[in-house]
């Protein structure tokens, strides 16, 4: 029997646990939660069915909840979250994203809102997910996707070489568009969808978008971060870097935000499955106008 290894520790979730308490504190800056809860609003609504139960995994506010409850095909809702207060949810549940503690079949609709890019085991969570769904329930989230703060990337890449000699992860590896609908395959939904939205947020300074980043939460949580202090000049460095490369007309700079949704269903026989292979009523060579060749047959022979 093959060896099951266990998921890489990428991000330090107790550490995670205390940048999202500190931006409690600070005041989080909500700007990208709320938009994700408004489209996800907005996806739900568009679908002609009620959820009796709801499940909002891991949301760091209580934005999609508020979303949700102003959806009238949405009853009740469960909170499952390591650090947020319950909200406007019925029930509030500790628990990580990474361990799920609910039973197979329990809830028609799972959400999550730009929470799930931070898990060690994403392949893990949506079978987990799945499992957690009844058969024909819906799954939708929202994560941060691999096309976030490019531009800081490449500003803190470009002044750790010049002034280090080397570089350190700073910025959190995000999920690839192009790998997340295999994932939600793999992991048993149906009707797998992924689709992504690009946001452009402008700010005075690098240190504004800084300071927004700690008011998420999303401060630097990797296992494999520097412990050291970031030098000043490094700092400073990177600064310039970044006024230099994306800077606009306006003197603003520019920060890239990508917001990847993914959507599945569970598997249930009343959904729509693909042909059985020789069961087509027309061939394609008829309805494309063209001749019918056998296997190994070239054209013109």
């Amino acid at each position: 029997m093959a060896e099951v290894l266990p998921a890489p520790l990428i991000f330090d979730r107790s550490l995670l646990r205390l940048r999202r308490r500190r931006a409690a504190v600070l005041g989080p800056a909500i700007f990208l939660l709320d938009r994700a809860a408004g489209d996800l609003a907005d996806r739900l609504g568009a679908v002609l069915r009620r959820f009796p139960l709801a499940l909002d995994l891991g949301t760091p506010t209580d934005a999609v909840r508020a979303a949700l409850a102003r959806l009238g095909s949405v009853e009740t809702i469960v909170a499952a979250d390591f650090a947020a207060a319950p909200g406007r949810a019925l029930a509030f549940v500790a628990a990580d994203e990474e361990a799920l503690p609910f039973r197979d079949a329990a809830f028609d609709l799972v959400v999550s809102g730009l929470s799930l890019q931070f898990v060690n085991d994403l392949p893990g969570t949506l079978v987990q997910v799945r499992r957690a769904l009844k058969p024909d329930g819906l799954f939708v989230a929202a994560l941060v996707g691999g096309e976030s703060l490019t531009e800081l990337r490449q500003s803190f890449a470009a002044a750790e070489s010049e002034t280090e000699g080397g570089i350190s992860p700073r910025v959190a590896p995000l999920p690839d568009l192009r790998d997340l609908g295999g994932l939600l395959q793999r992991a048993g939904f149906t009707l797998p969808v992924v689709d992504s939205d690009r946001i452009t947020v402008r700010y005075d300074s690098v240190f504004d978008l800084m300071h927004d980043l700690r008011r998420m939460g999303a401060a630097n949580a990797l296992t494999e971060r520097r412990r050291t202090p970031l030098r000043r000049p490094t700092l400073m460095r990177m600064a310039e870097i970044y006024g230099e490369r994306f800077r606009n007309d306006d003197g603003r700079l520019r920060a890239t935000f990508e917001i990847v949704w993914l959507s599945g269903w569970a598997p249930h026989p009343s959904q729509q499955q693909p042909l059985r292979p020789g069961s087509a009523k027309a061939r394609l060579a008829d309805a494309l106008g063209a001749q019918e060749m056998s296997t190994g047959e070239k054209a013109g022979d």
